[in-house]
């Protein structure tokens, strides 16, 4: 089993850990914050769960149907992901409004307080581990639920100074007001998931810092004359180059390829946590303008 799926895994069987004992006193208590929380971390159970399914379609080679693999399957992740957690986030500033207006109060505190604290715990140690797992693999849906748990973090710490302020001062209007940033900031947390995932699916070149890095290497490799037609992509754990090299007409077929082969390991070096894939066409002429083929007339003996 892949470090990525270990990883959701975990992060899936905490989620139903601190769904079970946050959705237990958020009923009981009454309170809009830990209620929040709790169905925060029901969503963060469902999507972590959604997540390994994600992981393991697109860790399937390419094969006949999809020639170029499945890796876009974790970009859909991460948008459903992001509309999923905006979606918690309006259901949330929908309860405390609604408190406000029903005029609700909280109860069993002392409860709460104690197992928000084991929930914050718990979470901040979640959240190392996710890190670590997206540093080492670079894998788009690990980042994304080590962002999601992020949030957490700052859910778990807001829910805990309501609870407190609550407690010494008697105000439920303190757990109105944290539900509803709670629920704001898990809305605007959502926005980059869903932004990365589209420009990944609608096929974004690489960084402009790694296109760079790559057109120094081929202008690096003195049989090379010029490029053109330079396209890069990403998917899952894959980075798709497409290069045109326009070499002297004169060149022999092998030379010329045995440069492109050194182009590639070179690009493939620039990130080693990526598996690239490289399609270079060799020209014998710059066929990016129109009648270049006229440069390069070999008369037949």
């Amino acid at each position: 089993m892949t470090l990525q799926k270990k990883a959701t895994i975990v992060s899936s069987s905490v989620a139903a850990f601190l769904t079970l004992m946050k959705f237990a006193v958020g009923l009981l208590s009454g309170s809009v914050a830990v209620l929040a929380s709790a169905v925060d971390s029901i969503l963060d159970m469902f999507v972590s769960l959604f997540n390994y399914f994600a992981i393991t379609n697109s860790e399937k080679p390419a094969d006949d149907e999809f020639n170029y693999g499945r890796g876009k399957i974790e970009a859909l992740a991460s948008v459903i992901e992001g509309v999923i957690i905006s979606m918690s986030g309006l259901f949330l500033l929908y309860t405390a409004v609604k408190k406000y207006f029903s005029g609700e109060t909280s109860s069993y505190l002392d409860i709460s307080l104690i197992v928000m604290i084991i929930s914050l715990f718990i979470t901040i140690g979640l959240v190392a581990y996710l890190n670590a797992v997206a540093k080492k693999t670079n894998n788009m849906v690990i980042k994304a639920d080590a962002l999601h748990y992020k949030t957490d973090v700052w859910v778990n710490g807001a829910v805990l100074f309501s609870i407190v302020a609550v407690y010494l001062t008697g105000y439920e209007i303190v757990d109105i007001l944290v539900g509803a940033a709670i629920s704001i900031y898990i809305i605007y947390s959502a926005y980059e998931l869903i932004e990365e995932g589209i420009l990944v699916l609608l096929d974004r070149a690489l960084e402009d810092e790694i296109s760079e890095k790559i057109i120094d290497i081929i202008h690096n490799e003195k049989v090379v004359n010029d490029h053109h037609f330079l396209k890069t992509r990403t998917a899952g754990n894959d980075n798709f180059v497409e290069v045109h090299l326009v070499f002297d007409c004169l060149i022999s077929l092998m030379e010329a390829h045995k440069a492109s082969d050194r182009i590639e390991e070179k690009i493939t070096t620039l990130d080693s946590t990526k598996n690239w894939v490289i399609n270079i066409h060799m020209d014998p002429y710059d066929d990016s303008e129109i009648n270049n083929q006229e440069n390069c007339i070999i008369e037949r003996i």
